[in-house]
């Protein structure tokens, strides 16, 4: 079976449901060599999406779909600007039932900028992702600054919703 990680926005579970619709199971995961940063430039300047750099020491964790159906994965292509804002690439997820080959989006080159820092709405996204992660790796992303109280629009530019989990 084809499998997604998800280590961003699409941690929340509703939000993969609303996207591609329903999953076998998800399960929590781990990226080993990997770290998470706030550094996917949005379309709206100083606000950024999650993305994934290699880091020999880094652990990055996040939630493994496992799809019904490979298509599935085409349907996120979308949400995820596949392939000039993400590109995807299949790396090895670390579970409690072994390791497993699952799809990820990395940040497209030349698409990142320092300092940025993602919305509210977003990051509240990835909290959401609270079962497959640990409690300190919770308190972590918790802890991330963010920008709060953003208009409709500008929520709409980014991809989200007060509104709607998608």
């Amino acid at each position: 079976m084809p499998y997604y990680f998800a280590y961003g926005s699409n941690m929340d579970a509703a939000r993969v449901a609303a996207r591609i619709g329903a999953t076998r199971r998800a399960l929590a995961g781990v990226l080993h060599g990997y770290r998470l940063a706030f550094d996917k430039a949005s379309r709206v300047p100083g606000i950024a999406h999650a993305n994934v750099v290699a880091a020999p020491e880094g652990r990055v964790e996040g939630a493994l779909f496992e799809l019904l159906a490979p298509t599935q994965i085409e349907a996120m292509d979308p949400f995820e600007g596949y392939p000039h804002e993400y590109q995807r690439r299949r790396l090895p997820i670390h579970t409690l039932e072994g390791p497993r080959e699952a799809w990820v989006y990395l940040a497209a080159p030349g698409t990142t900028a320092e300092r940025l820092r993602p919305a509210r709405e977003y990051l509240e996204h990835l909290l959401a992702g609270e079962p497959f992660l640990s409690r300190d790796y919770h308190a972590e992303l918790a802890r991330v600054e963010a920008v709060a109280d953003l208009d409709e629009v500008t929520l709409g530019q980014l991809g989200l919703s007060r509104h709607s989990p998608r």
